[in-house]
C-alpha cells in the first residue's frame, strides 16, 4: 500500500499535473489527423519518409477515410468525456507535417477544430524545416486568444550523423533555429526524441538530453524505437541489421534522461504507443502500463527525480517509507 501511494506522487512533471494547474482540472487531448503531408515525403526533401515511418504516419487515418477535422473532433470528445469524465479538450494534430501547407489552409483546419468552447487548447504536430515566421505569428494569434497552444517538434536526436542515417531531411541546427522563432513569440514547444535509433549508443541518447537540458523547450515526449510494418526499419530488422533497445534498457535510460532534465520541462509522453496491428517489434512496446510502472519503480528504486543531476530537490517526501 505504501509503495502503491509512492508510485501515485510522479518523481517527474507530468502533463496531467501542468495541466490540472492551468485549468484547475483534467484536461484530454483529441488526436486529429488533418490529411496532411510532409516534405521529406512529397518530393520537396526526399519521397522516403523518416525510416521509421510508414504510410500513416503516426496518424488515425480517420483524413483518408473522409472524416473531417469537426467530426473527429466531436467523436474524440465525446469518447474522452465518457471515458475520463473531462469537460475540456485539447486538439492535437498529429499526423504528419502539421505547420506544411499554406497558412491560410492551416487557419481553416485550426479553426475547425475549435467546435466549441471546451476545446482550450490546440497541439500542433511537425518537424523544425516546417516552422516559419508566418507559421509563429498563426500559432500566436490563437495564443492572443487565450488558448494554450503547444507546438510539437519532432527532432528525435540531437546527432545529424543519425539524422541523416534515419532519412530526417533536417539537422540538429534547424530545430535550434525553429526552436528560437517559436519562443521569441513565446510559444509553448514540446520536442520529441527517440531512443534506440539505428547505431546510436546510450551515451549518445542521453548527449541529446543533455542538449535539450540546456534549451528553452517547455516539453519533452521520449518514445522508444519501435518497428512497424511497411518501413525500412522493418526491412533493416529483418535482415539483422537492427536489434532494438530491451525494455530494461529503454526504462533506464528514460530515468538517467530525467534526472538531467530541470522541472520546468513538462514530460508529455513516456513511451511510444504502437498499433498492435502494425508493430514488428519490440514486443514489449505493447504493454505500455508495464513500461510505465517499471519507470517509475526505476525512479524509486534508484532513488532519481527529474532535476536530480541539475541539484533540484526531491519533489516528493520519501520519508513515508521509513
Amino acid at each position: 500500500m505504501k509503495l502503491n501511494k509512492l508510485l501515485a506522487q510522479k518523481r517527474y512533471h507530468s502533463l496531467n499535473a501542468f495541466l490540472r494547474k492551468h485549468f484547475g482540472e483534467r484536461v484530454q487531448k483529441v488526436t486529429i489527423d488533418a490529411g496532411l503531408t510532409c516534405p521529406n515525403r512529397d518530393g520537396t526533401i526526399s519521397s522516403g519518409g523518416c525510416i521509421y515511418c510508414n504510410a500513416l504516419g503516426s496518424g488515425t487515418g480517420e483524413a483518408q477515410k473522409g472524416i473531417s477535422v469537426k467530426k473527429q473532433m466531436l467523436n474524440g470528445m465525446e469518447r474522452l468525456a465518457k471515458r475520463y469524465k473531462v469537460k475540456k479538450f485539447i486538439a492535437y494534430f498529429q499526423a504528419f507535417s502539421n505547420t506544411y501547407a499554406p497558412v491560410e489552409k492551416l487557419k481553416k483546419l485550426y479553426d475547425e477544430s475549435l467546435v466549441d468552447e471546451r476545446v482550450v487548447g490546440l497541439a500542433i504536430g511537425t518537424r523544425p524545416d516546417c516552422v516559419n515566421k508566418e507559421v509563429v505569428e498563426l500559432l500566436t494569434s490563437y495564443k492572443n486568444k487565450g488558448l494554450m497552444v503547444w507546438l510539437e517538434m519532432g527532432l528525435q536526436s540531437a546527432h545529424d550523423q543519425t539524422l541523416a542515417f534515419i532519412n530526417r531531411g533536417h539537422t540538429y541546427e534547424d530545430f535550434v533555429k525553429a526552436l528560437e522563432l517559436a519562443k521569441s513569440k513565446s510559444l509553448l514547444v514540446c520536442t520529441h526524441v527517440i531512443f534506440g535509433l539505428p547505431g546510436e549508443t546510450p551515451t549518445q541518447m542521453l548527449e541529446t538530453i543533455e542538449k535539450l537540458a540546456s534549451l528553452p523547450i517547455d516539453g519533452l515526449k521520449f518514445h522508444e524505437l519501435y518497428v512497424v510494418s511497411g518501413t525500412m526499419m522493418e526491412k533493416l530488422y529483418r535482415e539483422g541489421q537492427y536489434k532494438p533497445l530491451a525494455q530494461n534498457e529503454y526504462v533506464d535510460l528514460v530515468c538517467e534522461a530525467l534526472a538531467m532534465l530541470p522541472w520546468r520541462v513538462v514530460i508529455q509522453r513516456l513511451t511510444g504507443d504502437p498499433r498492435p496491428d502494425e508493430l514488428v517489434a519490440p514486443g514489449w512496446a505493447r504493454e505500455k502500463t508495464k513500461t510505465l510502472r517499471l519507470i517509475e519503480e526505476t525512479l524509486l528504486n534508484r532513488d532519481l527525480w527529474q532535476g536530480k543531476y541539475l541539484g533540484e530537490p526531491d519533489p516528493i517526501n520519501t520519508s513515508v517509507l521509513s
